[in-house]
C-alpha cells in the first residue's frame, strides 16, 4: 500500500506520521555518514511529504538516528534547508553516542513505545526492513511502511 491509501482510510483520524531520514528523504550513499552538507536531498519524496504535511489531520515528525552527537546539530541544518515544514520541535534527532551505541532498531523501537496512545493513528516510515521488524514486535498498533510507499 502506499501512504495515500492510509490517508485517504484514516483520513477522519488524527495520524501521527515519523519519518525517518537516512535513505528516505537524504540520499544515505552520497558522502561520509557525517558529511549531512552534502546529502542530496530525495526531492520527490520530500515533495510528497510537503504535500502531506498540509493535510489538517496530520501531525508529521522526523525521527533518525545519528552515530555522534555533533550529527544533530547537522541534520537540523540539513532540514533546515530541505525540510523546513518541519519545525525544530518536530524532530527527533537520537544520538547513539548518547546511549551506549545502541542500535538504531532498539533506539527508534524505544522512542516509539513511550509515544502517546489516543485515538490517533501512528505510521512510521523507514527505508530500513530490520528497524521496521523490530518496531513491528513491540509496537503492534503502529502502521510501519517502507520508504517505497511515498511514490506510485
Amino acid at each position: 500500500m502506499y501512504i495515500t491509501d492510509y490517508l485517504e482510510r484514516f483520513k477522519d483520524k488524527k495520524i501521527r506520521l515519523f519519518v525517518d531520514m537516512d535513505g528516505v528523504v537524504a540520499d544515505f550513499d552520497v558522502g561520509k555518514p557525517y558529511d549531512y552538507d552534502k546529502k542530496r536531498p530525495l526531492l520527490t519524496n520530500i515533495e510528497v511529504l510537503r504535500e502531506i504535511a498540509k493535510r489538517d489531520n496530520i501531525e508529521m515528525y522526523i525521527l533518525t538516528i545519528t552515530s555522534l552527537t555533533v550529527g544533530r546539530e547537522e541534520k537540523n541544518k540539513w532540514l533546515d534547508q530541505y525540510m523546513e515544514f518541519i519545525k525544530k520541535e518536530k524532530r527527533f534527532i537520537i544520538s547513539r553516542e548518547e546511549n551506549n551505541k545502541i542500535s538504531s532498531r532498539v533506539l527508534k523501537n524505544r522512542f516509539l513505545k513511550k509515544v502517546k496512545r489516543d485515538d490517533s493513528v501512528i505510521i512510521m516510515i523507514d527505508d530500513d526492513p530490520s528497524i521496521l521488524g523490530k518496531i513491528r514486535q513491540s509496537n503492534p498498533d503502529i502502521y510501519l511502511l517502507k520508504d517505497t510507499a511515498l511514490v506510485k
